[in-house]
């Protein structure tokens, strides 16, 4: 299981997350952030900072945000 960034995240890019993760598992993409599913440790570490509440995990996702959890594979897989 992993963090995912979600819409909050579009276009804001506040990048507080990517500072503090031990994995470095989170990357920038043209418009948000990205966590990669398959680093991630679920430290939750990337959650506590995030300023605009957009990193949920994986299990806590509501349906509307699933596609976010797409889009971090299909980024970290092209």
């Amino acid at each position: 299981m992993a963090f995912v960034i979600t819409s909050p995240c579009e276009n804001e890019k506040a990048a507080e997350c990517v500072d503090v993760c031990p994995v470095d598992c989170i990357s920038e993409g043209k418009d948000m952030f990205y966590i990669d599913p398959d680093i991630c440790i679920d430290c939750g570490a990337c959650q506590a900072v995030c300023p605009v509440e957009a990193i949920y995990h994986e299990e806590e996702l509501e349906e509307k945000d699933m596609v976010y959890l797409e889009k971090a594979r299909e980024f970290f897989t092209s």
